[in-house]
């Protein structure tokens, strides 16, 4: 099977494949990459902000092209796939209208008779490696901010997403990126190492698996490049109680299953309080009775789509075979589709053991992880107990009950009553194994700036 192809995982059929590339062309790439970040950084922040804004203008002009595109890659429906493509357009935006005045230069004091200023200026080519689950979004919050920046971009695509990654590069060339300036590469593992080690690469970025990262974070540091890594996540959602059990289920229901459960910020485990817990998973299982698999391009109430590829959904499937096996309960849904495509129905699932291997386990399916606890302080030590910390949220009637919870969550973005608060000015990234580095927000822009002290002696 070619590595790159666009193949519909409603049906399993390949609908068309690309080569991928040639040393030669890595090394052609490298060479239009240092040239053009060398004119780009040239440019004025505000000349370069037209040209981002005018990004996110023609994202929203082809967006029911480009959300078609993804559906038919990786599963998305429709309507999740346009809200994707409005939620790119508006990181892009983001960082076109308030990019220029988070990097503006900033005096501080200094006790050395002088000024001190610190400046925000790019540091040149990165190469950003990004999943199949987000095709746009992923690109938008490492692309729009560092392009902007004056930063050079070389983006290594999911494998299955080769189309739309070749429409971001020809959008990028239509809005007025210098060709060269955005370069999307089929390129294989190997030559994304070459990549990091060449003295033109500046930085890497990627959002991808534990594994992955620990690969990339390796060479990085090998060659002593600066990386941002956004791996994996159990994300908690702690329910301490609700004078509207249903309706918390449904958002956590809504969410836990948005993307076919395909988000690394996703509410993986669910840990409710024992007054609540039967009435909580009680709602999941009705919200999860009766699903039947659909085409993503035309998804109706009561169906769900497939996953992004049949493996993925044979390895959610495994993974919840593999807790059954170990002891816990699946109370609803599970069932994989037969044949070559990537149907597998949301489930709920329950007494996972604690001393299992499924427990540490990121799911990356539609399942929803439920876990019964009797105190605060239970459901605090439970949440914190995970290699991995993305986000997590607790949810109660007494705001300062949930506060004082939330305040001690082991993560890297923690929300009160809400399970994850997500726009392009709030900054994204976790702890611990989930990576490090931020994205979005005004913290996204400083990632791979060269935060230069200037001084002049008075």
């Amino acid at each position: 099977m070619a590595k790159y192809r666009v193949q519909n995982p409603a049906t399993g059929e390949i609908v068309e494949t690309f080569e991928s590339a040639t040393d030669a062309q890595i090394e052609q790439t490298l060479t239009a990459a240092d040239t053009v970040y060398r004119e780009w950084r040239e440019r004025s922040v505000q000349e370069r902000a037209v040209v981002i804004k005018r990004v996110a203008e023609i994202f929203e002009e082809r967006k029911d092209e480009l959300a078609h595109l993804i559906a038919v890659e990786m599963g998305k429906s429709l309507a999740e796939s346009i809200d994707e493509v409005e939620f790119a357009r508006d990181i892009i935006e983001y960082y076109a209208v308030h990019g220029p005045a988070l990097i503006t230069d900033s005096e501080i004091p200094s006790t050395i008779p002088g000024k001190a200023v610190i400046e925000h200026l790019p540091i040149g080519t990165l190469v950003g490696v990004m999943p199949w689950n987000f095709p746009y979004y992923q690109v938008a919050r490492f692309a729009a901010p560092n392009l902007l920046l004056g930063n050079s971009i070389i983006l290594k695509h999911a494998d299955i997403c080769a189309r739309s990654a070749l429409t971001i590069q020809e959008i990028m060339e239509q809005a007025g990126v210098p060709v060269g300036g955005y370069q999307n590469v089929f390129a294989s593992h190997d030559q994304i190492a070459t990549m990091i080690a060449d003295p033109r690469v500046q930085g890497v970025s990627l959002t991808g698996s534990e594994r992955a990262g620990a690969i990339i974070g390796a060479q990085a540091g090998t060659h002593l490049k600066k990386a941002v890594l956004e791996l994996g996540g159990i994300d908690p959602m702690v329910v301490l109680d609700s004078d509207d059990v249903a309706a918390v289920a449904a958002d956590a229901w809504g969410f836990r299953t948005y993307n076919g459960g395909q988000v690394c910020n996703s509410n993986k485990r669910l840990i409710v309080m024992a007054d609540i817990y039967d009435e909580f998973v009680a709602e999941l299982k009705k919200l999860a009775t009766g699903l039947v698999p659909g085409d993503q391009l035309t998804l109706a109430e009561g169906e769900y789509a497939p996953l992004s590829t049949r493996t993925a959904a044979e390895t959610v499937h495994a993974q919840v075979q593999q807790a059954v096996a170990e002891g816990a309960t699946l109370e609803v849904g599970g069932v994989l589709s037969d044949g070559p495509a990537a149907y597998y129905s949301p489930a709920v699932l329950t007494g996972v053991p604690r001393d299992s291997a499924s427990y540490g386990e990121e799911i990356f399916g539609p399942v929803a992880t439920v876990y019964k606890v009797h105190s605060d302080e239970e459901a605090l030590e439970l949440a914190n107990d995970c290699a991995l910390g993305l986000g997590g949220s607790v949810f109660s009637t007494d705001e300062a009950r949930a506060t004082r919870v939330a305040s001690r969550l082991e993560v890297g973005m923690a929300h009160v009553n809400i399970i994850a608060a997500e726009a392009a000015e709030l900054p994204f990234g976790g702890v611990k194994r989930s990576g490090f580095g931020r994205e979005m927000g005004p913290l996204g822009i400083g990632e791979f700036s060269n935060k230069r002290l200037f001084f002049t002696a008075k």
